[in-house]
């Protein structure tokens, strides 16, 4: 799970240097992140599951999901966070963090394979969502939980609403417009159940939180 100045993690087409270099200023939120912790923390991930968090980013989700003893798939498509990961990985000893090389729309993942799927803050670089929504649902095993959230910038009471608008109109472009009703027929359409979509709080920020179950 990315953190949430990380806007290139799930989105092919925004790799390279220069990418990296900008998310570079906000390593320490990409570290380690209370958005993060509360998805996982949500997540109810037990030891032995196995999870994949799409748009790994530098790990500050999927290093905590394998602290809980699952088997956690970090599936993050940019080289230069791929090889901070791998160095996470060995530093941490988490034997049991994989990274692989994927999006959200082309996870290298076996079908129904996996016990929880998480994504934080990729929502909006998914390139074809519906593709998305299908890998979701192609990798979860049965009974399976999915958790995506993606914090809401345009919402006023976020605090880090001003900072990111201003970047966002200078920096930013062909961000994916997703919104709870949107996710919710995709969800529903691939046949996932129990879904819940709405724009709640976590971690005292404003969200769009999406559920189901497989």
């Amino acid at each position: 799970m990315s953190d949430h100045h990380e806007h290139h993690h799930g989105h092919a087409n925004d790799q390279g240097l220069k990418g990296a270099l900008r998310y570079l200023r906000w390593l320490p939120q990409m570290w380690r992140s209370e958005i993060n912790d509360a998805v996982v923390a949500e997540a109810q991930i037990r030891p032995g599951e196995r999870v994949v968090d799409i748009g790994a980013g530098l790990g500050a989700g999927a290093t905590r999901a394998a602290a809980t003893g699952a088997h956690v798939i970090a599936v993050e498509p940019t080289p230069f966070m791929r090889r901070i990961l791998r160095a996470r990985q060995v530093v941490g000893r988490h034997r049991d963090l994989e990274v692989v090389d994927g999006t959200a729309e082309r996870m290298p993942v076996a079908d129904h394979s996996v016990d929880v799927v998480v994504a934080v803050n990729t929502m909006h670089h998914w390139v074809d969502v519906d593709r998305g929504v299908a890998e979701v649902a192609r990798v979860l095993r049965a009974g399976g939980r999915v958790l995506l959230v993606d914090e809401d910038f345009d919402d006023p009471t976020h605090p880090e609403h001003e900072r990111f608008s201003s970047e966002h109109d200078a920096d930013h472009h062909g961000f994916t417009m997703v919104d709870a009703a949107g996710m919710r027929e995709r969800m529903q359409a691939v046949g996932l159940q129990n879904v819940d979509a709405a724009n709640v709080r976590l971690a005292d920020r404003p969200v769009i939180r999406v559920s189901a179950t497989a």
